[in-house]
């Protein structure tokens, strides 16, 4: 353990027929107030990262890469040499500017080739089940995306109000598209949600499978991205320099929903498989969600789902 890694660069030769994990570690979490991959959440204080990372290599994931932003890379860097164990492969990629995730996984294909990638939050863990689910998926000849879906009551831990893509779902089990909800929250029961954000309908059924960014594509997928990303006029390279005179980064945002929203809707590229489980996806939104995700993945040692520490059987 310990062993540094070089910034950037292929990971070679890829891990015969083990599909990437590109992990989505950029954001500046400026609601949470701190790094968030970094949130010391595990048993054994182990980060997000560590155990979002420990599940994907346990359920089958061989290459790792971590979309970092210029800010709080380095400490994400330095934690990965430190504590990952030295056989787990991983690159790093830079998102300069925060342009979306869809501008983050670009920021990550130099690393990918041509091989099936899956992508996940930075700040959630998903768990080894759904994480094989899609492991399993892209790991297998075909053409078609996957998303994992969670049910609603099990991705959203305190009162804190979140966001969660609703998903529409055809009696075959393709995406037929994501309804984003703002300002999701949890009634006393844990069943029940209302949406604040004046959408119809306001009252959400905690039966409902949610999107928590867990997508796995095939290559075809870059096409789509940089075609969203070029249509959205944003100039990375004249945003740097702005940036880099005192300026802020646009607002403006091209979301990996939306533009799998954007295909599922002309018809044209690739269907997107559901991969439904009832496992829960613990996240980090809000400060105050720690100790509550932290009681959970206790809980979760304590049955058996979980190993009592990250990367338990790596080398």
């Amino acid at each position: 353990m310990g062993q540094c890694r070089p910034p950037l660069g292929r990971l070679t030769p890829p891990m015969p027929n083990s599909p990437t994990l590109v992990v989505l570690a950029a954001g500046m979490a400026r609601r949470y107030g701190g790094c968030k991959p970094l949130a010391p959440v595990g048993p054994c204080g182990e980060a997000v990262i560590d155990l979002l990372a420990s599940d994907a290599v346990a359920a089958g994931f061989g290459d790792l890469v971590l979309v970092l932003h210029p800010e709080t890379g380095p400490a994400i860097r330095y934690h990965v040499a430190r504590t990952w164990p030295a056989s787990v492969r991983v690159g790093f990629a830079e998102q300069r500017v925060p342009l979306g995730t869809t501008h983050a996984v670009l920021a990550a294909r130099g690393l990918l080739g041509d091989r099936p990638f899956a992508i996940a939050n930075g700040d959630d863990v998903p768990g080894q089940e759904a994480m094989a689910l899609l492991a399993d998926g892209l790991a297998a000849d075909g053409s078609e995306h996957a998303m994992v879906g969670f049910h609603l009551r099990n991705t959203v831990l305190t009162s804190d109000p979140v966001t969660r893509g609703v998903c529409e779902v055809d009696a075959d089990g393709y995406l037929v598209a994501v309804h984003e909800r703002r300002q999701v929250a949890r009634h006393d029961d844990g069943e029940h949600f209302t949406a604040l954000d004046g959408a119809l309908p306001d009252k959400l059924d905690g039966d409902l499978l949610v999107s928590v960014n867990l997508w796995g594509f095939r290559p075809s997928i870059w096409e789509r991205f940089e075609s969203a990303m070029a249509a959205s006029g944003l100039d990375e390279e004249a945003i740097v320099r702005a940036v880099a005179a005192g300026g802020e980064a646009p607002k403006a945002e091209v979301l990996l929903p939306e533009v799998v929203g954007a295909m599922l809707a002309d018809g044209t590229g690739s269907p997107v498989r559901v991969l439904p489980t009832d496992s829960h996806c613990l996240g980090v939104t809000h400060a105050d969600d720690l100790p509550v995700v932290r009681s959970e993945l206790s809980r979760q040692v304590a049955r058996g789902v979980r190993p009592d520490r990250a990367w338990s059987g790596v080398a």
